[in-house]
Formats: C-alpha cells, sequence, structure tokens
C-alpha cells in the first residue's frame, strides 16, 4: 500500500491548486497511513481527481481495511 500511496505522490502535487502532498505513517501501526493534502481550494481537489485512473481506484480499494476517511480544514 505504501509503494502504491508514494508513486501517486507526484501526480497528485503536479496537478493545478495543490500546494502539498504528504504521505505520513504511524510508527507505532504501520499500516496506518494518511495523506495530508493542501489545495487552493476544494474544487481544485476535485479536479485533480481526474488524473487518477478508475483502475488505479479500484486497486487501492482491495488494499485497504475499511474505506478511506477525509475532510476539509481550514
Amino acid at each position: 500500500l505504501k509503494k502504491f500511496l508514494t508513486a501517486l505522490l507526484p501526480t497528485i502535487r503536479a496537478s493545478d491548486g495543490c500546494q502539498s502532498c504528504q504521505l505520513l505513517q504511524d510508527q507505532t501501526i504501520p499500516a496506518r497511513m494518511v495523506i495530508i493534502e493542501v489545495w487552493d481550494s476544494i474544487d481544485a481537489h476535485h479536479q485533480s481527481l481526474q488524473h487518477v485512473s478508475r483502475e488505479s481506484i479500484d486497486e487501492v480499494k482491495t488494499m485497504l481495511a475499511s474505506p478511506p476517511v477525509g475532510g476539509y480544514y481550514q
């Protein structure tokens, strides 16, 4: 999973409106990871999803213990 997510980082970072993107891994539970993304706007984030193939989304779902959770913060 970490290798898969790490491979996505350049695509995310290259998306219009992405200010930063970081993958962090829990030091006590290595299977727990989080991606922190900073975007110019929520719309820019939504537009970036066009750059991730449906096949990639389907593939990563097979690696996850539960559906990903996300939110928007200021």
